[in-house]
């Protein structure tokens, strides 16, 4: 079965079809450039652009061949954004009386685990983190996602990205920082480690983005206060990653040995930093895990993972309805 993955979900236009875990053809629009004047993403801009950038990009992956069914990002995102996606499927679907799917954008980011070979057969756990969300699902047999905790708060993208902003680092705060970090001591600043030894599986990240303001400006003043001198932006940056990847790895695997899950799948687009990648294969493997991590273009947002999770629904006999609305706050 060939699924025309489609989301909109963020900044991001992209297209793809997918036939079991091969990607026939897969398209990505980023808008970095339109949203980094701004440090963030601005919907409106983004919807705007989704709008001018969507036919083009079905008429790519369309060219390569012909879908059976169509799955779209209906959640979580940004509301104009994701309507944009869903008004482009819902039209295909009834021009072409194709079945459609609404798919759920974070059990997607699992998914992309499916376009690996070999990929990952349950039970395994998920560590899915990005600028949105940093959370923990069970997967226990294929198409269940059992969630175990999420953030409280900023997640791990959401990190990178104020970090970035504090040390004077262009948007998009992850790949800055990573590259900052690059020639910094990921030693050289004590950073805390939220929530690292708590029982539960939540994450917080707000406490460590405080903790890297204190460094740059000191405590007790805020962010329009002036820098202290001198204050090494690599070594802050190197700290700041190794902190959010040491919390990351460590109770993702601390979940898995609690419940003797063997097989460890990282998603979302902060799966796509190298230090995160380097540390969850090292500790992953050093506890006996098998760990699973798409390339870094199935980790950001995609459309060939909204095929794959589609493509789950569509088997367990799945159909939608036309009338089927977006949800932007979705957990």
């Amino acid at each position: 079965m060939k699924v025309l993955g489609i989301d909109t979900s963020c900044d991001e236009t992209s297209v793809a079809l997918v036939e079991g875990n091969h990607v026939i053809k897969s398209v990505v629009q980023g808008q970095t450039a339109l949203h980094q004047p701004f440090g963030g993403v601005v919907p409106e801009i983004a919807a705007r652009a989704h709008v001018q950038r969507m036919i083009p990009a079905l008429d790519e992956v369309l060219a390569a061949g012909d879908p059976d069914a169509i799955a779209v990002t209906n959640r979580p995102g940004l509301i104009g954004p994701l309507l944009v996606g869903l008004s482009a499927a819902k039209s295909l679907a009834y021009v072409r009386d194709l079945p459609i799917v609404a798919v759920h954008h974070l059990e997607a980011h699992v998914a992309a685990s499916y376009l690996l070979d070999p990929a990952p057969q349950p039970p395994f756990l998920a560590l899915i983190a990005s600028g949105g969300h940093s959370l923990l699902y069970e997967v226990p047999v294929r198409g269940k996602y059992v969630r175990l905790g999420g953030t409280i708060d900023d997640a791990a993208g959401e990190c990178f990205d104020k970090v970035a902003a504090m040390l004077g680092l262009p948007y998009p705060g992850g790949p800055s920082v990573q590259k900052a970090a690059e020639a910094g001591d990921p030693q050289a600043f004590d950073l805390p480690r939220p929530l690292k030894h708590e029982k539960n599986d939540d994450f917080s990240f707000s406490g460590l983005k405080t903790a890297v303001l204190y460094k740059i400006k000191g405590k007790n003043v805020g962010r329009s206060g002036p820098d202290l001198a001198d204050v090494p932006v690599a070594d802050l940056a190197a700290s700041a990653q190794e902190a959010i990847a040491d919390v990351l790895t460590f109770k993702a695997i601390r979940a898995c040995q609690r419940r003797g899950i063997k097989q460890l799948v990282l998603g979302g687009g902060v799966a796509a930093n190298a230090r995160l990648r380097e540390l969850a294969t090292e500790r992953g493997t050093a506890a006996g895990l098998t760990v699973y991590i798409p390339p870094k273009a199935y980790c950001t947002d995609n459309a060939a993972m909204i095929a794959a999770r589609g493509r789950e629904l569509l088997d367990e006999g799945r159909r939608d309805d036309l009338d089927l609305d977006a949800d932007p706050y979705a957990d």
